[in-house]
């Protein structure tokens, strides 16, 4: 298999799964009755499906920077100063938060309101670090043929929180919405 196979696979791979989360997600937001974020009901395949696109997507953008490493102009400073923090600190954040929180809850799972750490700041910490990580690696990586990729992968965690508040709502009701009011969705 050659190379522009693998990017091309890698490219499509990630743009599909980003197009389908994305649909999910305006899905979700116009039919919140019907919605597939969060899910309506949690089973032990959602855990699989949720993180499974996830990895999916970092992983083929992972492969993708490695294999245009470099491939557009970045000053050192941005690439080997910049990058490495946001990669170092977007990894601190969400994963001290995934622990926090566990997998099911941050995989969709009823929980309860999170108010505290991270949260105090802002009301999607996770996403934000996601987002954070993704930055640090097109940053990083300097990789044009991972660029659409993680402009995906951005686009769908920059969603996800409008589909997220109306079952919030529902979910903590008052307490939630007092929440919302005093703390900024991303930062």
């Amino acid at each position: 298999m050659s190379m522009s196979t693998v990017v091309a696979a890698l490219l499509s791979l990630s743009l599909i799964l980003s197009v389908l989360g994305l649909i999910a997600m305006v899905w979700s937001i116009l039919k919140p009755d019907r919605r597939i974020w969060p899910p309506q009901n949690y089973t032990r395949l959602t855990p699989i499906i949720v993180w499974g696109k996830t990895y999916a997507i970092f992983g083929a953008i992972i492969a993708l920077g490695i294999l245009g490493w470099g491939s557009a102009e970045l000053p050192k400073s941005v690439r080997y100063g910049l990058a490495p923090l946001l990669l170092l600190c977007g990894n601190l954040a969400v994963w001290s938060e995934v622990f926090k929180f566990g997998l099911a809850q941050t995989g969709g799972a009823v929980g309860h309101l999170k108010v505290d750490g991270l949260y105090r700041y802002s009301r999607n910490p996770q996403y934000v670090a996601d987002i954070a990580i993704l930055v640090g690696w097109a940053l990083l990586s300097a990789s044009t043929v991972a660029l659409p990729a993680i402009l995906g992968g951005i686009l769908v965690l920059l969603a996800a929180p409008f589909a997220e508040e109306i079952w919030l709502e529902e979910q903590y009701g008052q307490a939630y919405i007092d929440y919302k009011a005093s703390v900024r969705r991303y930062l």
